[in-house]
Formats: structure tokens, sequence, C-alpha cells
């Protein structure tokens, strides 16, 4: 009986010591450690894909705008719902196009009524976009400067049937700053006592096993939390993944991506997926739209206190202060 109760319960009573009594981690969080990673994750292939935000910021009839890299971005839905990008500057007389409707598809400027459909119109350029059902992209060959893909680089996901959030925070840093911060696991009990304890670095990455795999207790309500094993690693340079491999919602996955709005200015998009084969997860998925703000919330202010880091971390490179 009590193997089963255990079971069905993922929540754990757990005991970790006083904030300042925890064992200190600096000695284990080795800059040139976390550097090498970053390299490597900066190395490597993005297809010149850029996030743009949450799948559900693009609606049916509504033009939404961005900026990437310096570049004003438009996107909506055309016919079928099929997600449409390009210049957010319109090819007459350069009205933005942010401030557009759409009709039938079509974009269609309020400054004169120029109409778009998503194929080239003179001097205004459409954008391959695509939309993988949680975030939007869009590929800027222009600014990646790399070989084009056909389609983004996607970590692994759980079924389809997961609840997603999607948490949108600026801070005043470059994306390798954001990278940066998320190759640190040890800061995480130290720096967000309010939801981590027990935070141990299994292990580091290598050439050839390239993540950090960690054991952590989230922290639900006084000494009530979930334990759980996780492994975060780079499928690109501006994302780091955090999968849940053992433990309760195991499968689920954490991506924060990095996009550049422009320099020491960076949009941080955070996605949660979560997902569980416990056979109660059935009845969370109705509530999902009740769930969304508080897993938003949740991400924000982790991020909230993680942005101090990474813009600390832009500011003293800037100045050629950054540790060796």
């Amino acid at each position: 009986m009590g193997k089963s109760m255990r079971d069905r319960i993922p929540l754990r009573i757990y005991s970790s010591p006083p904030w300042r009594e925890q064992r200190p981690t600096w000695q284990d969080a080795k800059p040139a450690l976390i550097e090498a990673a970053l390299k490597r994750a900066t190395a490597r292939p993005s297809g010149n894909w850029f996030v743009a935000g949450a799948s559900r910021d693009v609606v049916r009839g509504k033009v939404c705008g961005r900026t990437i890299a310096g570049q004003e971005i438009v996107l909506w839905r055309g016919p079928h719902d099929v997600l449409m990008a390009g210049s957010g500057s319109c090819p007459h007389l350069g009205a933005p196009l942010c401030d557009g409707a759409v009709a039938e598809g079509k974009l269609i400027c309020r400054w004169h009524g120029l109409a778009l459909d998503g194929t080239r119109f003179g001097a205004w350029t459409p954008y391959p976009a695509h939309d993988d059902g949680v975030l939007v992209w869009v590929r800027l060959d222009g600014v990646g400067g790399e070989d084009p893909l056909p389609a983004p680089v996607l970590p692994d996901r759980p079924p389809a049937d997961a609840i997603d959030a999607v948490a949108t925070l600026i801070g005043r840093c470059d994306p390798e700053d954001v990278v940066a911060n998320r190759l640190d696991p040890w800061h995480g009990a130290w720096f967000h006592p309010y939801s981590f304890a027990n935070l141990n670095v299994l292990e580091t990455p290598t050439d050839a096993d390239d993540k950090f795999l960690v054991e952590v207790t989230f922290r639900l309500a006084g000494k009530v939390g979930v334990p759980v094993v996780a492994a975060f690693s780079c499928p690109e340079p501006r994302t780091v993944v955090m999968h849940i491999v053992e433990g309760e919602g195991q499968g689920s996955v954490v991506e924060t991506h990095a996009t550049p709005i422009r320099e020491g200015r960076t949009a941080v998009v955070e996605a949660t997926i979560a997902h569980s084969d416990r056979p109660g997860f059935a009845y969370a998925r109705p509530a999902a739209g009740a769930l969304r703000p508080v897993m938003r919330w949740a991400a924000a202010r982790l991020w909230r206190d993680d942005l101090e880091y990474a813009e600390r971390r832009y500011a003293l490179r800037r100045n050629g202060r950054f540790p060796d």
C-alpha cells in the first residue's frame, strides 16, 4: 500500500541545509569549463533561424511585429493559418507594417492599402517562417551568415498531449550571456533558493558527451518538493534545453531561446513543455488554460533574477573586466 501510494504521489518531503550552510559550489563552477561549453554551443549551426515568439502570439487576422538583430519583422497567418513572415517596412513609403491589418490572408498596409500576400513585392522581402506548434521561427540569412537550413534545429520534445507555456523577457545583454547563464547549473540553489534545493551536478560536458547532468529538487511549498534528474544541452547556438530524464515529468523539457533584438538587447523566450505518464495528467490537460499563466509566472520569476547575471556578464565583457 505504501509503495503504491508513493508511486501515485510524486511529491516528497525533503531536508536541506539552510541557505548559508549549503556546500559552496564556486570551486566546481570553473570559468574555463563554462566557457568551453559556451564555445561549443555557439559553434553549432542554426541555419539562420531565430525564435520570434510563441505560436499563440501570431493569431488569425492580426499582425505580430518583432525586431530581430536590428531587423523589423512582421508575422501573420495566411490562408489556412499558414505562418507568413517578412520585412516590417512597407515597400511603398516605409510605413510600419506591424500596424497593418490582415484580410483574407493578406497583410494590408494602413497608410495606402498596399496588400502583401507573402511573396516578393518590389523591395519587400518575405522570410522563411516555421511554426513548430509551440514557437514561431524566422530565417534571416542576411543576419545569420550561415548555410541556411530548411527548418530550425529542434530538440526532442514530449508527445503532442503535453502542456506548453511560453514566457518572454527582455534583457540588456547578448544571446551568449543568456546561454552562459544556463551553462552554469551550480548557481541554482544559491541564487534561486525559492525554487531549487539539494542541487548536485553529476556530470559535466565533454567533447564526446556535451551535456550537464544535474539532480535537484524543485521546491513547491515548505519542505515539499519534486526530485528529478535533468540534462542540459545546446542543440544550436542560441538555445539551451533542460530535459527531465528521471523522476516526475520524465520527458518534459524547458527550452531557453535567446533572440538578439539589437546589440546589447536580447529577448529570452522560454518554452516549458510539461508531460507526465501518470494517469492523473489527463485531468490536467483540460485545465491547461489555467495552468499556463502559472507556468509563465514561474519561468519569469527565475529569469528576472537570471537576467541580472546575464546583464552583469555583458557589462563586464563590454568593459574588459570579465574574469578569464
